[in-house]
Parts: C-alpha cells; sequence; structure tokens
C-alpha cells in the first residue's frame, strides 16, 4: 500500500511542547527561535503571578522553578539558553549562530549580557522583593539603573559589528535567518521590555533602537510577542 505523504510529515513533526509565561523574556527567546525554525508547538501557560510555577508538577519540570521549559517527547529541558542550543544541534534549519567564530564568541557574549547582567536583576522575583524590602519606586529605578549599564555594555561591543542586526544583516542568537542570530533572540524581549515595561530612556542607546525597529519587521519576531500570547493578560 503506497504511504499517505500527508500522514508522513505528520510523523515527522516534532512533539514539542514550550511551558511559557506571556511576559517572559526567556519564554520570548525561546519563541522566536521555535517560529525561527518552522517549528510547532503545543503553548503550555504557567501563570507566574498566581505562583503556578510553584506547582508539584511543574517543579518536577524546572527544579528553580522558571519558564520557560521545552519538552520534546521525553527530554526536558529548563532554560532558555539550554534550550536554544538543543534546538540548534538537533533542527538545523534556519541556523541561530553564524559559522564566523569571531560573530560567533560576539553573540555568545551579547547573549550572556542579557541573559546574566540584565534578565535576572530585573526578573519578577527580585522586583517583588525589593518592592516589599524597599519601595515600589525603588524596584524600577533598581531595574532601569541596571539595564542601562547592561545596554551601555551592549553599545560599545556591538559598535563595528552592527548591520540590520546585532552582528551583521542576519538574525542570530542575538539573531540569524541567515542573519538573524543568538544574540538578537535575546536582545528583542529585553529593548521590548525595558522601553514598554521599565520605561527606559533609550535616547542614549541609538544602536540598541535601530535593532529594536528591525526586529519589529520581522514575522517570526511579532508572532512571538507577549500581546500575541494566548495567556495575554489586559493591563
Amino acid at each position: 500500500m503506497a504511504k499517505n505523504v500527508g500522514d508522513s510529515k505528520l510523523q515527522e513533526q516534532p512533539k514539542l511542547k514550550l511551558y511559557s509565561y506571556w511576559r517572559s523574556s526567556c519564554s520570548w527567546r525561546v519563541r522566536i527561535a521555535l517560529n525561527l525554525k518552522g517549528l510547532k508547538y503545543e503553548y503550555k501557560a504557567v501563570n507566574l503571578l498566581k505562583g503556578e510555577q510553584f506547582s508539584s508538577d511543574f517543579s518536577k519540570l524546572s527544579p528553580l522553578n522558571y519558564v520557560p521549559v521545552l519538552v520534546d517527547e521525553d527530554i526536558v529541558i529548563a532554560d532558555s539558553f539550554a534550550i536554544l542550543m538543543y534546538l540548534e544541534e538537533k533542527y538545523h534549519q534556519n541556523p541561530l549562530l553564524p559559522q564566523d567564530l569571531h560573530k560567533r564568541a560576539i553573540n555568545f557574549q551579547a547573549a550572556n549580557i542579557v541573559s546574566s547582567s540584565i534578565q535576572p536583576l530585573q526578573n519578577l522575583s527580585v522586583l517583588k522583593y525589593i518592592e516589599e524590602k524597599v519601595s515600589s519606586d525603588e524596584k524600577f529605578a533598581w531595574a532601569q539603573r541596571h539595564i542601562g549599564k547592561g545596554f551601555a555594555a551592549l553599545e560599545q561591543l556591538l559598535k563595528g559589528f552592527a548591520g540590520r542586526y546585532a552582528t551583521g544583516d542576519e538574525v542570530f542568537l542575538v539573531l540569524s535567518l541567515s542573519d538573524i542570530l543568538n544574540a538578537d533572540l535575546f536582545l528583542a524581549p529585553q529593548i521590548h521590555g525595558a522601553i514598554t515595561r521599565f520605561k527606559l530612556d533609550m535616547t542614549q542607546f541609538p544602536l540598541l533602537s535601530k535593532l529594536h525597529e528591525a526586529y519589529g519587521e520581522l514575522p517570526a519576531f511579532q508572532a512571538a510577542m507577549p500581546e500575541k500570547q494566548p495567556d495575554r493578560v489586559e493591563g
């Protein structure tokens, strides 16, 4: 009996599940990567404001009770950077890293500035702690200070490398859709959050402002935006 081509394609489609929160920049990175690689996935909402990340079932998936978590059949990965590297190694279409070793290193450096020196200092648990121990006003001052410090470093790092995107005209980890690279996946959510959530004055960061405009024109980025997610909450 002849094989049904449609059935074959369905069988080849990876059975991916993404545990995500609509406003999480870490989850947003992974949503962009999945979109760029053309991978379909089941969206599993985790409401951080309601504390669903501390449920016993989710704790089994994420020891730190953080989103995102990617489940690929029997494989569970609970860290955005690790998820991106896993997707890059397993699903080779639309690479997230450049072949050039120097550009690759710059991508990793820029991605790490966001993931290690900016995002952890402005995440929900840190800001909630500052608000409780100090004041609501201080939590925003804290976030703006550390985002600004990281953005200043990124402006300096990417000067001389940036084209339309972070390290050229392709999107990689900092963005690659042949130029959207890994770094771009980290920068897009971080810049958007700095502008919309923390009201950071971007006039002092012209390079990052230019990148922000370019990201907004990409369908894979647009589809990953917080307001496009099924668990989005108004206000």
